[in-house]
């Protein structure tokens, strides 16, 4: 808890981090709390849709909580924003993801 604190603590000087909110998902995922990290991810790729990382791990976080069809949309957005970005170990990580939820 006392990275979350932190975290949050820093979000307070930088609401608009990105870095931020996204390891604070990541520590939220730590502890179960999917409904937080969740949110944490969308408000990053609704405010920062290039935000590549946060696809993936959102990704996951949907597959865990067993909403298949969201997940593959989170993916295959993932994976343009990662083309266009010319992020391609971001991509490939996604299109793996992709492709074992679609076997």
């Amino acid at each position: 808890m006392e990275r979350i604190e932190k975290l949050k603590e820093f979000l307070k000087s930088n609401p608009d981090d990105s870095f931020l909110k996204h390891a604070l998902a990541l520590e939220y995922i730590k502890i179960s709390e999917d409904a937080t990290a969740r949110t944490l991810f969308e408000d990053i790729l609704q405010t920062e849709p290039g935000y590549v990382g946060s696809y993936y791990h959102l990704g996951k976080l949907l597959e865990r909580i067993n909403d298949r069809t969201t997940a593959i949309t989170i993916y295959e957005k993932g994976m343009k924003e990662a083309k266009q970005a010319g992020d391609n170990h971001a991509y490939s990580e996604l299109q793996t993801a992709y492709d074992d939820l679609m076997d």
